[in-house]
């Protein structure tokens, strides 16, 4: 454990404001002394008990309850006290600052400071100490950040089934496997003089494309999850007034960006998330492009490009009542020579077609046409954005991931192929084919937390809320 955490700590669990009830939590090793002081008794382990909490005095801070969890069954897997008093941010405070002076002072039973080096927790800082003494593995502690953070119905239930283990159980299934394969080939490697053809034997190739199939699936899965909690960006672009904006309040649901009919109306980024089957959408309304009359335009267009160029997805909007114009024509076959390079990133969207008599042929075949002002199309663009991002309705029993968890499991599927490619050919290197295994075992550990980093630690945990 590192030396930092050997320190106690406290802090607000509940979230910044009023309520009806805050609790104020402390973590650490023998803390008897400071609930003596705050409590004035002993607690009975996990058993809430309603009583004041002193002051230095004698008097009372507040009244509420208050509840030990002895070592090592715990949040943190240390001893823990919470303090559930009224949920005023002064009181609150007034109760971490009481047991940071407790733990200062001098316990008259063993003549000892009460908590020496008690202070303050930083971000994420329980959930850290559970993970490092085996309380939760690393999937597990980043899906208590996603179930506070979950912004959907579904996310909140993918980050449920992943705090519970369902992701981590797929992993080590995994893991249990390239371990097994690993072990023969080790034994092989160590006693070359048994001359067992090991590949035949140990049937390795038939193992491996178990395994390879299975991380497919797994990956396949974290792919979702990775945009259930994340969201996909998608950026809608295309010439002034042709509708960008009323699209953008149709998929809303609301007035967010103002339409009118001059053109450069929209000056600047307007977004707004919603939700399609669960998924989280990030919408983007951009400044139209166009060559710029003034220089606010001129970067209003420059941060278009920006947002187009990091979207999952762009919406090329087009204006069906002016077809055939010729500036408009040449405006529509700029944006498009320069929007060539997304690729399966755009889609592209006809607008106003409640105002256009609109032929199937008018249009190419992939294009989706719709009318912002009577929502005609709009389910149709939904379901279109959706499968752009990869996303496929998953069953219920999905969990939520991280891209560092698609990014593992995309690593761990080269290893393997790199360890078929040797077991397939007739003079197969063993000690080459153990390490693709050996990389591939590392590559899902650092899912789970069998190799990370203190770095990585420091970047996941320091996204979390204090008290938690």
């Amino acid at each position: 454990m590192l030396d930092r955490h050997a320190d106690p700590i406290v802090a607000i669990a509940t979230a910044a404001g009023r309520g009806a009830v805050g609790i104020v939590r402390v973590s650490g090793r023998e803390l008897a002394p400071l609930i003596d002081a705050i409590c004035g008794r002993t607690l009975a382990p996990r058993v809430a008990t309603y009583l004041p909490f002193r002051a230095a005095d004698g008097s009372a801070v507040d009244q509420g309850l208050a509840i030990h969890f002895p070592a090592p069954h715990s949040y943190t897997g240390e001893d823990v006290l919470e303090l559930q008093a009224h949920g005023g941010p002064v009181v609150l405070q007034l109760l971490v600052a009481r047991c940071l002076e407790a733990a200062a002072e001098v316990d008259p039973n063993s003549g000892r400071l009460r908590l020496p080096h008690l202070r303050l927790a930083r971000p994420g800082e329980y959930t850290e100490r559970a993970f490092l003494n085996d309380k939760l593995d690393l999937a597990q502690a980043e899906a208590v950040s996603d179930l506070i953070d979950a912004s959907t119905e579904a996310a909140a239930r993918s980050a449920g089934r992943a705090l519970a283990g369902a992701f981590s159980h797929e992993v080590e299934r995994l893991r249990d496997q390239l371990v097994e394969l690993r072990m023969l080939v080790e034994a092989t490697l160590d006693f070359p003089e048994e001359e067992i053809d090991f590949l035949e034997r140990a049937h390795a190739r038939g193992r491996l494309d178990a395994i390879a199939t299975q991380i497919d699936r797994v990956l396949a899965q974290a792919r979702q999850g990775a945009l259930l909690r994340e969201g996909m960006r998608v950026v809608l672009a295309g010439q002034p007034n042709v509708g960008k904006s009323s699209l953008l309040n149709a998929l809303a649901g609301a007035e967010l960006a103002i339409v009118t009919a001059v053109p450069g109306t929209t000056r600047d980024r307007i977004g707004e998330t919603i939700q399609i089957e669960g998924v989280p959408v990030h919408v983007i309304d951009t400044a139209g492009l166009r060559d710029p009359d003034d220089e606010v335009e001129r970067i209003g267009i420059a941060r278009s490009w920006t947002e187009i160029e990091g979207a999952d997805a762009v919406i090329f909007l087009h204006d069906l009542t002016r077809a055939g114009a010729a500036d408009y024509e040449a405006g529509e076959a700029r944006i498009a020579a320069r929007l060539a390079a997304l690729d399966d990133r755009l889609l592209q969207v006809y607008n106003k077609a409640d105002a256009a008599d609109v032929a199937a042929s008018d249009v190419p075949a992939d294009s989706i046409v719709l009318s912002a002002k009577t929502g005609s199309g709009l389910d149709a663009l939904r379901r279109r954005m959706l499968e752009r991002a990869g996303w496929q309705a998953q069953p219920e029993g999905s969990t939520i991931a991280r891209t560092r968890h698609v990014e593992a499991l995309r690593r761990a599927a080269r290893h393997v192929a790199l360890a078929q490619a040797h077991a397939a050919r007739s003079d197969a290197a063993l000690d080459l084919f153990a390490e693709e295994l050996r990389l591939a075992h590392e590559a899902l550990g650092e899912i789970t937390g069998a190799y990370t980093a203190d770095d990585l630690l420091g970047d996941i945990f320091g996204r979390f809320c204090i008290g938690k």
